[in-house]
């Protein structure tokens, strides 16, 4: 199976998406949007900031766990990632969404 987007709505009625690898796991997360339009804008900027490894900042939560976030020109979220055990599993996602999310096909689930 190819990597993929899922456009989603979510239980509040907001449109969202998640990258899923090959694999079928998730790898990077939307925050919610109230147009459906929006959200796709969203997965465009996915695909053309992922390929730049400056856009992803790496971070540390609270609970010493790793995670990343995929940033646009303009330093807004475009995308979160899971949290990872180890900061290798993080670099490993990183390197997951900058190979998988510039092709990845749309599977829209609002229709």
């Amino acid at each position: 199976m190819a990597a993929k987007f899922e456009l989603y709505t979510d239980k509040s009625g907001e449109f969202r998406f998640r990258l899923k690898a090959g694999n079928g796991e998730n790898i990077l997360a939307s925050e919610g949007y109230k147009a459906k339009a929006s959200a796709m804008n969203g997965i465009e900027s996915v695909k053309t900031n992922s390929a730049d490894e400056a856009r992803f900042e790496k971070k540390e939560t609270a609970s010493g766990k790793y995670m990343f976030n995929l940033k646009s020109t303009n330093g807004q979220v475009v995308g979160t990632s899971q949290s990872y055990e180890s900061a290798s599993g993080r670099d490993n996602g990183i390197q997951s969404v900058m190979k998988n999310a510039p092709g990845a096909e749309v599977d829209d689930q609002t229709a």
